[in-house]
């Protein structure tokens, strides 16, 4: 496989990562352990969460343990790490306010490496906010997106109902 540069997968997998309730339900289990059945309304207080859910399993990202209940997949944990890497560069260069929660971070510098690289010539004058963040960044992201290509097919997954 290629790797990803600026394509319709990629924009494409960026505009389905940066979704608050996957942000939120992936960023959650990571940060407190898998979440019983019963409290995932208490956990997840959104009236998208069962369509999160259904997205997330048919993604790959968390699957059901009985006994246990909704836990994160080996595809999951790694998106964990990207999720951190973006809040990280957005942190750094105050993007896209110097103030702002962990999903809005995130969900801005999934906005950014979405859009088309620019030149080396556009990136020396500055009109590129944090150029090699956002290279080194794009570089997890495009490593992760290959071993998840589910991500870059351009169709939403089919829930089931």
């Amino acid at each position: 496989m290629t790797p990803l540069s600026h394509t319709t997968g990629l924009r494409h997998a960026c505009t389905v990562l940066s979704r608050p309730g996957l942000i939120r339900l992936v960023t959650e289990i990571d940060d407190n352990g898998p979440i019983p059945p019963r409290s995932l309304t208490r956990t997840l207080p959104d009236h998208h969460l069962h369509y999160t859910v259904r997205q997330a399993r048919a993604l790959g990202l968390v699957r059901h343990e009985p006994g246990v209940g909704l836990s994160l997949t080996p595809s999951g944990s790694g998106l964990t790490d990207i999720y951190d890497a973006l809040a990280r560069v957005a942190r750094r260069h105050h993007l896209p306010a110097p103030v702002c929660d962990f999903t809005t971070r995130v969900q801005h510098t999934l906005t950014l490496l979405a859009m088309p690289v620019l030149t080396t010539e556009q990136t020396e004058r500055g009109s590129r906010p944090a150029a090699e963040d956002l290279d080194g960044t794009r570089a997890l992201l495009q490593q992760w997106l290959q071993e998840n290509p589910q991500l870059t097919q351009g169709a939403e997954p089919v829930l089931a109902a």
